[in-house]
């Protein structure tokens, strides 16, 4: 019965053996499209553009706050001396400013995103098209993502060795250099937030 046994165990060795040198190896590549993105001209023209509409954003904001906190000023200063028509109006005008500040506010946080994903979606067709090119001519199965995201755990935790990064073909597919790419790149992935002024409240009716 031992002798069986062992008979088996030695025809199934040397099946299996035959089994995985018949099997093809999976190729599988990985590559961090943040990375790649950050290193591109596009994305940093795009980010330039972001920071300039921002900076229009914060300036309109800006002089309306202003206008707010001088005419908040000038009530308070002369409130008790004015009629109770003129002081309701003014109340009026102010909570009207301190609404519309607010209004700015939102709407430029809403307009910095829209503009971002306008800007950001010939990038990413850009870049899939070069992954997708890559992933062929190399023979790769799969390429993943190694950066799942902001504040998610990375699809790549661990890697033996560099043979698979494919970072250096995506970016040479896209006409960037790899020895050339500064060693430090902010992601232009995130715009910077509009300004977050908050203005004084509006004075309550007496």
């Amino acid at each position: 019965m031992k002798q069986k046994l062992m008979a088996f165990m030695v025809v199934m060795t040397i099946f299996s053996t035959s089994l995985v040198a018949q099997t093809p190896l999976t190729k599988i590549g990985y590559t961090n499209v943040d990375f790649v993105i950050a290193r591109l001209p596009e994305a940093k023209k795009m980010q330039n553009e972001l920071e300039v509409t921002k900076a229009q954003l914060d300036k309109a904001i800006g002089e309306t706050y202003k206008e707010f906190q001088d005419k908040y000023e000038a009530y308070q200063k002369n409130g008790a001396n004015m009629t109770d028509v003129i002081r309701a109006d003014k109340e009026k005008e102010l909570q009207s400013l301190q609404t519309r500040v607010q209004e700015m506010q939102n709407n430029a946080q809403t307009s910095l995103q829209n503009k971002q994903q306008q800007l950001l979606e010939p990038i990413l067709t850009k870049v899939n098209d070069a992954i997708q090119a890559v992933g062929k001519e190399n023979g790769f199965l799969y390429i993943l993502n190694m950066d799942a995201g902001q504040g998610t755990t990375p699809i790549i935790l661990f890697a033996a060795s560099e043979e698979n990064n494919a970072t250096d073909l995506i970016l040479k597919k896209l006409g960037v250099d790899p020895d050339k790419v500064e060693a430090e790149v902010t992601p232009a992935a995130a715009p910077a937030k509009p300004a977050t002024t908050t203005p004084a409240p509006a004075p309550k009716k007496k």
